[in-house]
């Protein structure tokens, strides 16, 4: 590309644009990887949001659609005890909403799990070999990482400092990405808990180019060409964009989360630990209003979201958000609906 001198990502990766898909558990489809990777970008699957099993078949349907380069992405979280007097603590918080919604708080269950990346998720990395494979929250453990690496795939991961930049480059990753805070879902930290000092995307990606050595993927606030041309600008050799690809009808959102897209302001979101107890930027809703959006009861990651579960299946049946995770970046208002192809191709200024 005329414009994109750095053609690290490019070569690295084997693509022809220098433009990412984030992998956004429980809304990227397999069709919205394949359609991401045919227009030349790199498109990227949760792992997260499957079991061993239901990531194979998604897997098997992927090639099938594609033999370009993909990644995979998974959680590299440590697991932490479960913490029942927290849970319950939570629950009583929440009771007042399951008496409005004439439900029984005793209702409020266990959220599901998100494994972190582990032997079974390795052994279908060694059978898959994907191109690149992706971590989000650090990176799991060195012998895990080490049959990542041998089984020919690039690694990646996110980081919201200079320091986790410098951290991950010293664990040997290929390239990083550079997420600031504007950036929709979960927050990548790993070194630090604080979101008071979490960092914007046009302060960060220019340091972290000049601490690093390894190419750098800016994300966060991107959700037009303009934002793609930015990035270039501060040093970035791609940009990689989630919340632009929930306009897609490859997204798989329910419809208060699309309407809420629709409407969605530049302050309109806030950090948030109550779907899942770790923080993520989402579209301000009723609970995140009335109860955070950051809140010391909710349980650790990823067990928040058992409690919310009832409240959100009856508030969405009556077409209410009030209670869904609304995933979304800050630059959401920019983006537009269109195939997740040809949107790929517009940020990368070829339509």
């Amino acid at each position: 590309m005329a414009d994109q001198a750095d053609r690290r990502i490019l070569d690295l990766f084997g693509i022809t644009l220098p433009i990412i898909q984030a992998p956004m558990a429980g809304s990227t489809s397999p069709e919205m990887v394949i359609a991401v990777s045919e227009a030349g970008g790199l498109g990227s699957l949760p792992a997260a949001q499957y079991t061993p099993d239901g990531l194979r078949e998604a897997l098997a349907a992927v090639r099938a659609g594609t033999a370009r380069p993909v990644n995979l992405n998974f959680f590299a979280h440590r697991e932490v005890p479960a913490d029942p007097e927290r849970q319950a603590a939570w629950v009583a918080r929440l009771a007042p909403y399951y008496l409005e919604a004439g439900l029984d708080p005793a209702q409020a269950g266990a959220a599901p799990g998100r494994a972190p990346f582990n032997e079974a998720y390795c052994a279908i990395v060694e059978a898959f070999r994907p191109e690149v494979v992706s971590f989000h929250f650090g990176l799991p453990e060195a012998p895990l990482l080490a049959r990542v690496r041998a089984a020919g795939c690039k690694v990646i991961s996110s980081a919201t400092t200079v320091a986790e930049a410098v951290w991950l480059e010293g664990q040997g990753v290929d390239a990083v990405i550079a997420q600031g805070v504007e950036a929709g879902g979960h927050r990548g930290n790993f070194l630090s808990d604080s979101m008071a000092t979490q960092v914007g995307t046009m302060a960060l990606v220019p340091q972290v180019v000049d601490a690093v050595r390894v190419p750098v993927i800016a994300a966060g606030g991107i959700a037009d060409r303009r934002g793609v041309l930015a990035a270039f600008a501060l040093g970035a050799a791609a940009a990689q964009l989630g919340t632009a690809y929930l306009f897609t009808p490859e997204a798989r959102i329910p419809a208060v989360h699309r309407a809420a897209l629709r409407a969605a302001r530049d302050d309109g979101t806030a950090l948030t630990n109550l779907f899942t107890g770790r923080p993520a930027r989402g579209i301000l809703n009723r609970v995140m209003q009335e109860v955070g959006p950051l809140s010391d009861l909710a349980p650790p990651f990823p067990t928040a979201g058992g409690a919310l579960a009832p409240l959100r299946a009856r508030a969405e049946a009556a077409g209410s958000g009030d209670f869904t995770s609304l995933w979304s970046g800050q630059a959401a208002a920019l983006a537009r609906e269109m195939p997740a192809g040809e949107l790929t191709r517009r940020l990368a200024g070829l339509a």
